[in-house]
């Protein structure tokens, strides 16, 4: 395969430290998360608790827990109460995202769709979402309510621009940008502006932590679909080749595609409009990506929003919390799992 971009272990420990930085209210975050998950149908509680115990590294709760202690929340429960919100959003997307998917994985272990049916996964799919708009009527703050209720629509139509555009090799690259703004970075920006909300952060401190989540968010999704073409699935927990196989398009397939001569894109494009692709397929397509550096030119774009997210959060006095946040932004580029 080449050479590849290397992974650092060292960089995990960004996300350990923020992990240890909010782990008291972390711990609050996974009670409550139970307590809303319970249900008298026994099937949501069987679909749900498999769902939550394959794992999943909380990133967003823990960015709205971060976020919210760095603008000096300190009394109450607002915080744990709203990054339960951010994760019941998060995972009732990955439920809807498998069944488009038709994913048979996720992080190494049985997707719900693909044990109970689709059906069943969209619907205890819907019904995380509601749980979680529960939970922002009680808290009763029409920022946040108005906040997160526009990220959950952000969130479809990223997923609905990206299965218009399934299997375009030459998707432009500013597509694909809307698209993982969309579908991950709103999301990674609603938590952490969640997060100066809770505080009543004024308007500065607001916009500097949306844009640190926004960047965050893009540099995460970037490096992820790098991974897709040269991690391993025994550290990552992914199928590789996963997006490759579903169809689409993104970063490494772009790059390639904009260095190509007229052959290679003639073979890319008639490639992706196939109704499967094969294991020669991935090689073929891998010997293109090793040609034309795309893993290495994907990462180099995602440090430039590993950059701009670490500088947003320059406005806010010297601190652990702040140092830690920053450091997380190491994690979203070099991250191993």
């Amino acid at each position: 395969m080449g050479s590849v971009v290397p992974l650092k272990k060292s960089v995990n420990s960004a996300y350990l430290e923020l992990k240890n930085l909010v782990a008291n209210k972390l711990l609050k975050v996974e009670n409550l998360i139970e307590l809303k998950l319970h249900s008298k149908i026994e099937l949501i509680n069987k679909m749900s608790n498999h769902h939550f115990s394959s794992g999943g590294k909380r990133m967003r709760a823990m960015l709205t827990l971060g976020s919210a202690k760095l603008t000096g929340y300190i009394d109450g429960e607002r915080d744990v109460n709203l990054a339960t919100c951010v994760e019941l959003i998060h995972s009732a997307t990955l439920l809807h995202d498998d069944v488009i998917d038709e994913s048979a994985l996720r992080r190494g272990f049985k997707t719900a769709n693909s044990i109970w049916g689709n059906q069943s996964s969209i619907l205890v799919g819907d019904y995380l979402l509601s749980r979680c708009f529960e939970i922002m009527v009680d808290d009763g703050d029409l920022e946040i309510l108005k906040l997160l209720s526009s990220t959950s629509a952000k969130i479809a139509q990223g997923e609905i621009l990206q299965l218009q555009h399934k299997s375009e090799a030459d998707l432009l690259e500013e597509t694909y940008l809307k698209i993982i703004n969309l579908k991950t970075a709103s999301l990674f920006s609603a938590a952490t502006r969640t997060g100066a909300c809770i505080s009543k952060s004024n308007k500065k401190e607001k916009e500097a932590l949306e844009s640190y989540g926004k960047n965050l968010g893009l540099a995460f999704q970037i490096a992820d679909d790098a991974l897709d073409y040269y991690s391993k699935e025994i550290i990552f927990g992914k199928e590789i080749g996963k997006d490759f196989y579903e169809g689409k398009t993104t970063l490494p397939i772009i790059i390639i595609f904009q260095r190509a001569n007229s052959e290679e894109r003639s073979f890319l494009l008639e490639l992706f409009k196939k109704e499967k692709r094969t294991k020669d397929d991935f090689s073929e397509t891998l010997a293109l990506i090793n040609k034309y550096k795309a893993v290495q030119e994907s990462i180099k774009r995602a440090e430039y929003f590993v950059n701009l997210s670490r500088d947003a959060l320059s406005i806010f006095e010297e601190s652990q919390n702040k140092t830690v946040l920053q450091n997380l932004t190491g994690f979203s580029l070099n991250r191993s799992f």
